[in-house]
């Protein structure tokens, strides 16, 4: 089972405006509402591929009953932490002339170590034990650095992999205490290497000696149009991002770690899931606004995907 961490949820608002002028009355188009949040959109992009997770997050107010609701109505299994406070809101707005993107992030509801530890408690009580747990996002206020830490000590304990996609010094504690994988950007990357600067060719390397030190069994450094490479202790892999008009990058992230936890569920071999996680995370900026990716574009460039080795004569691991 997959289950989901979201422990700063939000509701996601996006619209269009011609431009963005200020002091002005800006008129948009109709809102697209979406339920939003690292493990959110995960469990989201796993239903679309006809799978099912268990979302686990902290649900207060108005916002908290919106986001119940649209699981509700997709068939998205959840369990949330009661809150008094609202959940958070976020806004987009993309601006037609220029197809810019602005993002407006909320800081969201204080919580304590008190919710933490509901949020422990009820990972633990869950029956099937999760065989895949994913952080993912950022920290709520109020909670300490150390949520991901010890998440990842939990995770042990239950001999479940946990995926973790955050960043700062959350990302760094998690991977003190050692995790299955990691999914940095470069800058990222950079942070938990200790380095300020890696070239492209230098990238590989950088994530051996994370895994060396047991900070986690596999990295897969997202790299944007660049594609990812996948990193473990027997080697590297760069997987190409087929080329497609981008309309948003909302979600690619979350879409991306999706696709590895889906596939990695069904037993696929680790270049299968990194490969997959690329088709999805590239599929997802296919489309405007909040809205994640479409399963069959998912599929179509994931076979684009596992042609281009062979249409290039590129030699791989099996």
């Amino acid at each position: 089972m997959i289950v989901t961490i979201t422990i700063n949820p939000a509701i996601d608002k996006s619209t269009t405006t011609e431009k963005l002028v200020p002091d002005k009355k800006l008129r948009c188009s109709n809102v697209v509402i979406e339920a939003g949040g690292g493990g959110i959109n995960v469990s989201k992009a796993i239903r679309e591929l006809g799978g099912q997770s268990l979302a686990v997050f902290p649900s207060g107010g108005m916002n908290g009953k919106l986001i119940e609701k649209y699981f509700e109505k997709r068939g998205i299994h959840f369990k949330t932490i009661p809150l008094e406070e609202e959940t958070r809101e976020n806004i987009m707005v993309c601006e037609s002339i220029s197809n810019a993107q602005y993002r407006f992030i909320m800081p969201g509801p204080t919580l304590s170590q008190k919710e933490a530890n509901q949020c422990f408690e009820l990972i633990k009580s869950l029956s099937p034990v999760p065989t895949i747990i994913v952080a993912s996002g950022s920290l709520a206020p109020g909670l300490p650095e150390t949520f991901f830490q010890e998440l990842a000590a939990l995770s042990k304990v239950l001999n479940a992999k946990l995926f973790v996609d955050t960043s700062g010094r959350p990302l760094q504690l998690a991977a003190n205490e050692g995790v299955f994988l990691l999914k940095p950007n470069l800058t990222e990357l950079c942070g938990l290497s200790g380095k300020e600067h890696l070239e492209l060719d230098e990238v590989d390397d950088a994530a051996f000696e994370i895994i060396k030190k047991g900070h986690c069994e596999v990295i897969v450094v997202s790299m944007g149009p660049s594609g990812a490479i996948l990193v473990t202790r027997d080697g590297s892999q760069h997987i190409p991002a087929p080329s497609v008009k981008k309309l948003s990058t909302v979600g690619a992230g979350d879409s991306m770690v999706a696709g590895m936890a889906w596939m990695l569920e069904q037993g696929k071999s680790l270049i299968d899931m990194a490969r997959f996680g690329v088709a999805c995370g590239t599929a997802a900026t296919m489309n405007a606004g909040t809205q994640l990716f479409k399963k069959d574009d998912v599929f179509k460039l994931y076979n684009w995907i596992n042609e281009y080795p062979v249409k290039y004569k590129i030699n791989t691991p099996a």
